[in-house]
């Protein structure tokens, strides 16, 4: 068996995807966007390495852009096999893509009428909205614990990630010349005592694991002290009548949010101000995890049968801003306010049209509440940039920035250990991605102290054997 590592190695967290061989079997594991950075437009393409027409199957771990955001690609390219994942991320991988091939031919819009001004020609998007509606069409739910065969000697079973709404990570069982081998892919893993979903499930055993390592060297802060500090920073910032501004992932972080949001409010934990969901996107994929209780942990079901999360968040007269007039119309609204918008590394959409409008006032506060990728205006706030660039001009950075991790939906390096250690027993070969360079090295450090195991580290493009 040989897997090819396209995506999210060589320190680059973006772009997951996994290309499995055994026999003359082919099966794809994710194949995700690159984000941020000089070289993501390079990337975003089908490697030389994937045959399309060998392909026997595409399995997803979850929805989010960096893990499904090049399937538009195999689709253009003539593939024609199926595409599976658990029911929530059909849902939720259809909005993602569609608000992707949107977003696209919106920037090449304004991008290739500079070009015609300049007497180039026009670049055309990576895929637009046909493609993706093609490859939806490709989309097959597999349920949670249940193994599926996916191709000629290789069986796929899908266990809780506890990342986002839907989110698995993902067992191959592959039978070649009479050996069984046993290969774990983690896809992203979510903390322990996260609210909304429920907790990751580990593997018990197996041959090899692909462990995520975004937060690699790093633990985040627990999550109920991590809400205290973000209580205090809404204080101050009602205090002082300024508006706070939250980065934010349309799925998963905007829910978490809003239902965090919603029990301060009810449990009289700061006095109620407006809250505007200002992203299209995050008000569809909230419908969406609504159409998916089943997949809530008990503690959000109990306090959902208490009173909905609506009601709280109506009685602050908060509002959901859906057209881009609406979005401007948030300009001449006074603080104290919060407004949660996309996108949640401030590489595009309509948090940048809000920082270029408020980062200058010292009132302002800026709450990011997750990972921010090399490159992006989000990365230089956490930085500390005194100043950034948005549409071109420069915009000084007076607002108070604040980094709350312990909302991540990323396990931290505690949790990854925990997770790791059910399969440790059987002492599998452990590859590390989906994080930066340090991340990686830290965690290997921990893996090798704690459990006796050597991790490889592959760059873009490696390819390992088993």
């Amino acid at each position: 068996m040989k897997i090819t590592v396209l995506g999210a190695a060589g320190g680059e967290v973006t772009g997951s995807a996994y290309l499995v061989r055994a026999g003359g079997a082919q099966v794809l594991v994710d194949f995700g966007m690159f984000q941020g950075g000089a070289r993501a437009d390079d990337l975003n393409r089908v490697p030389s390495e994937l045959a399309l027409d060998r392909l026997d199957s595409v399995l997803l771990t979850h929805a989010h852009l960096d893990h499904v955001g090049r399937l538009p690609l195999l689709e253009r390219g003539g593939y024609s096999g199926s595409v599976r994942c658990t029911p929530a991320t059909i849902d939720l991988a259809g909005l993602i893509l569609r608000d992707s091939a949107k977003v696209q031919a919106s920037d090449l819009e304004r991008t290739n009428r500079r070009r015609e001004r300049a007497g180039k020609e026009p670049i055309e998007p990576l895929y637009g909205a046909g493609h993706v509606e093609a490859i939806m069409g490709r989309f097959s739910a597999v349920p949670y614990g249940g193994a599926v065969a996916v191709a000629e000697g290789i069986s796929a079973r899908f266990v809780e990630a506890g990342h986002m709404l839907g989110s698995a990570s993902i067992e191959l069982t592959v039978e070649e010349k009479g050996a069984r081998k046993t290969v774990i892919f983690s896809g992203d893993l979510g903390p322990w005592g996260a609210p909304i979903l429920r907790d990751p499930e580990p593997f018990p055993d197996g041959d090899m694991v692909f462990l995520e390592s975004t937060y690699g060297d790093r633990d985040h802060k627990p999550f109920a002290q991590t809400v205290e500090e973000f209580i205090v920073i809404v204080r101050e910032a009602v205090a002082a009548k300024g508006k706070m501004l939250v980065p934010t992932f349309a799925v998963g972080r905007a829910q978490v949010m809003l239902a965090l949001l919603a029990w301060m409010f009810r449990r009289g934990k700061v006095d109620p101000f407006p809250v505007f969901l200002d992203s299209p996107m995050a008000i569809q994929a909230s419908a969406i995890y609504e159409e998916h209780r089943e997949l809530f942990d008990e503690e959000t079901l109990a306090f959902i049968r208490e009173r909905p999360i609506q009601e709280d968040l109506e009685m602050a007269h908060s509002k959901a801003t859906v057209t881009a007039e609406e979005s401007k119309a948030l300009n001449d609204v006074r603080g104290p306010c919060m407004i949660l918008a996309g996108a949640g590394m401030c590489n595009a959409g309509r948090i940048l049209h809000h920082l270029r409008q408020n980062l200058w006032k010292p009132e302002t506060r800026v709450i990011i509440v997750g990972y921010q990728g090399h490159g992006t205006i989000g990365r230089m706030l956490v930085d500390g940039a005194r100043e950034v660039k948005i549409f071109g001009e420069p915009i000084a950075v007076r607002a108070g920035v604040h980094t709350l991790g312990g909302f991540s939906a990323h396990a931290g390096q505690r949790d990854l250990l925990h997770w790791f250690g059910a399969v440790a027993r059987s002492k599998p070969r452990v590859i590390l991605t989906h994080g930066e360079d340090r991340a990686r090295e830290a965690l290997a450090k921990c893996i090798l102290g704690k459990f006796g195991i050597r991790c490889a580290a592959p760059g873009l493009h490696d390819t390992i054997e088993l």
